[in-house]
C-alpha cells in the first residue's frame, strides 16, 4: 500500500531526530520550535552547528536547491533515504572541508 508521503517524511524525520539525540539531546523538529527555520527548509533544530533537512523520497529534486534554501550560518545537511538504496548525507564541499579542518588537527 502507498504510504502517505507526508506521514512517511514525518516519521523519517522523527527517526533521524532520535538518532541525533545521541549527540544533540535537545534535537527536535523545527515544526514545533521555529516557524522561521521551518519556513527556510530546516527540519531539525538544536543540532549544534548544523541545519538539517530530511527527505524520504525516491526522486529528490536538486540537492543544491534544498541546501541553498537553508540559512548559511551553519553547516547545511540533507539527509536522504530511498527505498532499498540506503541513506545519504549531502553537504557543500566547503562545509565538508570546514569539518575536516576541525577534526583532522
Amino acid at each position: 500500500s502507498m504510504i502517505n508521503p507526508r506521514k512517511k517524511g514525518h516519521s523519517y524525520e522523527l527517526k533521524i531526530i532520535s538518532e541525533l539525540q545521541r549527540w544533540f539531546p535537545d534535537a527536535v523538529s523545527t515544526r514545533s520550535e521555529s516557524k522561521r527555520l521551518d519556513d527556510k527548509g530546516v527540519d531539525i533544530c538544536y543540532t549544534g552547528e548544523f541545519h538539517i533537512q530530511c527527505k524520504a523520497v525516491e526522486k529528490l529534486g536538486s540537492h543544491h536547491d534544498i541546501l541553498g534554501r537553508m540559512p548559511d550560518d551553519k553547516i547545511r545537511l540533507v539527509v536522504h533515504k530511498r527505498n532499498r538504496k540506503g541513506e545519504t548525507v549531502t553537504l557543500y564541499k566547503d562545509d565538508f572541508y570546514r569539518m575536516l579542518e576541525r577534526w583532522m588537527q
